[in-house]
């Protein structure tokens, strides 16, 4: 689960972590009290959207008066901002934050993640923050540095020292950049964030370590600890069809292809995927029924899938473990009746209740194409899709 930018800085703030003072706005009025509540002289007007690069595109603009952050509000507010990270359709501008401008002397990059290899948590670091930091890690990447901090003993001073020096802090900003570091460290921990990103991090002209961006991501998996994170998730800023799986407890991610793919398992469903594109096919989206699929889970599965005008047939593939192929195969049947299934479906099933299952989708009179094979399955779905 991600969230805007002026919530992060919010929590950011309450682990004592320096932010610029800022106001959220929904409309241009409200941008413009936040504005004249701040004070000025200087305000940066800031589009609120998932995505990194909206500088880039045009999101964040520099406003010198009441006036210009009027301007400014009304222009960026609707927009459809487009980043290196939106895609070329866009995303919509509905929130702004209005933050006071600040001293920029020297920006630097600083981010939380969980590397799993070490299973250890990683501190990311740079000299060059700021919007080109993409550019610095495919051109330059020794300018980015790894710190991996033990969770059993948290971030230590020494580390702390270690990152600074590594980056180039002047001597005169290292104690509160180090201060920084465990703040932020005690944030990701606390919230259980699965990534936490401060790009830049600004020092000012008198030394001041302050973060003027902020990137959560949070781990959904932790999410019930913390309902006061669930309670700001923005849906406005996530893919419809996503939203309404997450209702049936399935996992559905949107693709660019045209072949649907339901699969228990998302082990199965990665491999399902890869087995379409070796045979020359593209996917539509990544469905995992999970292991507790119903009938009636199975049906909307399929409701969600064709939501999506690109898709042009549907590959099942079911391994029967906990799942019963029987049980999958009426909820395939079932589903093909309640959408009116109008493209090819491709079905292969293997394990618990196998034999049961198939009878099923013979016996159910609809134009069902049944494969053993995965890769007989992926040959098969990819050919459909040709010959339609």
């Amino acid at each position: 689960m991600k969230i805007h930018e002026y919530q992060g800085k919010d929590i950011l703030r309450q682990f004592g972590v320096p932010v610029p003072r800022g106001i959220a706005a929904f409309t241009v009025q409200e941008a413009v009290e936040a504005a004249q509540k701040l004070g000025g002289p200087i305000w940066v007007v800031k589009a609120q959207i998932h995505a990194g690069g909206r500088g880039k595109g045009g999101g964040v603009k520099v406003a010198k008066s009441v006036d210009d952050v009027k301007r400014l509000a009304g222009e960026i507010l609707g927009m459809q901002l487009k980043t290196h990270q939106t895609g070329p359709e866009g995303q919509k501008v509905r929130r702004l934050y209005i933050e006071d401008g600040a001293d920029i002397q020297k920006e630097y990059y600083l981010s939380v993640v969980t590397d799993r290899a070490t299973q250890k948590v990683a501190f990311i670091a740079s000299s060059e923050g700021g919007m080109d930091i993409e550019e610095v890690a495919h051109a330059t990447p020794e300018k980015i540095i790894t710190e991996f901090i033990d969770p059993l003993a948290g971030m230590t001073e020494a580390q702390g020292k270690k990152i600074a020096s590594a980056i180039g802090m002047p001597a005169d900003s290292q104690a509160q950049f180090i201060d920084v570091c465990q703040k932020l460290y005690k944030c990701y921990m606390d919230t259980d964030a699965a990534l936490v990103e401060i790009n830049p991090l600004n020092r000012d002209g008198k030394g001041n370590i302050i973060a003027l961006d902020s990137k959560f991501n949070f781990d959904s998996n932790a999410l019930f600890r913390h309902p006061e994170i669930v309670a700001l998730r923005d849906l406005d800023e996530e893919d419809p069809a996503e939203v309404e799986a997450s209702k049936f407890d399935l996992a559905y991610i949107s693709l660019d292809g045209n072949i649907g793919c339901l699969v228990n398992g998302a082990g199965l469903a990665m491999a399902t995927m890869d087995t379409i594109k070796l045979f020359g096919g593209e996917p539509a989206n990544f469905l995992d029924v999970g292991g507790g699929a119903t009938p009636e889970k199975v049906t909307e599965a399929f409701k969600i899938m064709l939501k999506n005008k690109n898709v042009e047939a549907i590959l099942v593939n079911i391994f029967g473990g906990i799942m019963k192929c029987d049980t999958i195969a009426t909820g395939v049947i079932a589903a093909c009746k309640a959408v009116n299934l109008q493209v090819p479906l491709v079905v292969r099933m293997k394990g618990t209740n196998e034999v049961e299952g198939k009878k099923l989708l013979a016996d159910s009179g609809l134009p069902i194409i049944s494969a053993d094979t995965m890769a007989e399955a992926a040959q098969k779905v990819v050919a459909a899709v040709k010959k339609a």
